[in-house]
C-alpha cells in the first residue's frame, strides 16, 4: 500500500469525527442550497455522504467521489438511508463520464480545495451542466492579507494532513475565470481561520 493510499483510508476512517462540530455550522447550509434541488443533479466529491440526507426524492442524484475509502463509507451511508433517488459511482472531477449537457444542477460542497486539477474540473462542470443550469457551492477559500500568508505558509502540512485539502485555494477567482457568473454568493466563515464562499452560479462565458 502506497503511502498516498496509507493516508487517504486514514483520512477517510477519521473524516466524519473530525466534522461533527463543523457539520454544526454546514449542515443547516446544505440543506438550504441541496433540500429544494430537482431535476438531474450532479455531486462532485461526494465524500463520506454527508449530502444525502439533504435531498429530496424530487432530486435524481449521481454522486461521484474517487476516493475508494470514502466511496466505501458513502455507499454504507446511503444504504443505512435507503434513499432510492441517489447512485454513488466513482470518478474524478477533472475526467467526468458523461455527455456534455447531461445535467440540471452541479454540487460542490468542501470539494475544489481538494481536486488535483481546478482549472480542468470546473471545465468539466461547465460541459456537463445544461444550458440555464446552476452550479451550487459551498467552498472555504485563501483568507485575505495576514490570515492569506498563514494559509500559504501552513499549506504543505496542510494538505499532508487533509489528504491534499488546499487551504489557499483561490476559488472564488477561478469559477470566474472559468466562465461562471455567480447568482448568489455569500462570504462567510466556517471557523474562525477559515473564510467561505456559498452560492450558486450559471455559465455566463467562454472562459
Amino acid at each position: 500500500m502506497s503511502e498516498e493510499d496509507r493516508g487517504h483510508r486514514w483520512f477517510a476512517a477519521i473524516y466524519d469525527r473530525t466534522m461533527r462540530a463543523g457539520e454544526r455550522r454546514v449542515g443547516p447550509m446544505r440543506r438550504e442550497l441541496l433540500g429544494g434541488l430537482t431535476g438531474d443533479v450532479l455531486e462532485i466529491g461526494a465524500g463520506t455522504g454527508a449530502n444525502f440526507s439533504y435531498y429530496k426524492p424530487g432530486a435524481r442524484v449521481i454522486a461521484l467521489e474517487p476516493d475508494p475509502h470514502m466511496l466505501k463509507r458513502a455507499q454504507a451511508r446511503l444504504a443505512t438511508l435507503g434513499r432510492t433517488n441517489i447512485d454513488v459511482q466513482r470518478a474524478p472531477a477533472e475526467a467526468l463520464p458523461f455527455d456534455a449537457d447531461s445535467f440540471d444542477v452541479v454540487v460542490s460542497t468542501l470539494v475544489l480545495c481538494t481536486v488535483n486539477d481546478l482549472a480542468a474540473s470546473l471545465a468539466e462542470l461547465r460541459r456537463v451542466l445544461r444550458p440555464g443550469g446552476r452550479l451550487v457551492f459551498i467552498e472555504h477559500v485563501r483568507g485575505n492579507g495576514a490570515l492569506g500568508h498563514t494559509h500559504d505558509l501552513i499549506q504543505p502540512v496542510w494538505g499532508w494532513c487533509s489528504a491534499g485539502c488546499q487551504v489557499n485555494r483561490r476559488t472564488e477567482a477561478a469559477m470566474a475565470d472559468a466562465g461562471f457568473a455567480f447568482d448568489e454568493i455569500r462570504r462567510l466563515k466556517l471557523a474562525p481561520w477559515m473564510p467561505a464562499i456559498v452560492g450558486a452560479a450559471h455559465v455566463a462565458t467562454d472562459p
